[in-house]
């Protein structure tokens, strides 16, 4: 039997279910600041796909790296519902949230 294709696969569930929480208290405690830093480890973890052997490790590393790059556009949408309502601002950092209607709280 031949199981590489279904540990990648669940990898990949895990690693997706991983970045959604990152993503949600990343932007609750820093705001979309921190962008870069998944802009770094997301082109880290594909370049080094690119150099490991192993199938198996060099496409969880592709998939890491994939869902790093693609939580740099999760962070800046979840600083959209936070100002829509559908996610807890932080207090302290009430000043960077547009209200409803554009405006600055």
């Amino acid at each position: 039997m031949y199981y590489k294709g279904f540990i990648i696969a669940a990898a990949t569930f895990l690693i997706i279910g991983l970045f959604h929480p990152i993503v949600i208290k990343t932007e609750y405690r820093w705001g979309i600041r921190p962008w870069w830093i998944f802009l770094m480890v997301g082109v880290i973890t594909i370049a080094g796909s690119l150099l490991v052997e192993n199938v198996m490790l060099s496409a969880l590393l592709g998939v890491f790296g994939a869902s790093s790059l693609w939580s740099i556009g999760e962070l800046f949408s979840q600083k959209k519902r936070v100002e829509k309502g559908w996610f807890p601002m932080n207090p302290k950092r009430e000043h960077e949230y547009r209200t409803e209607y554009g405006k600055k709280s």
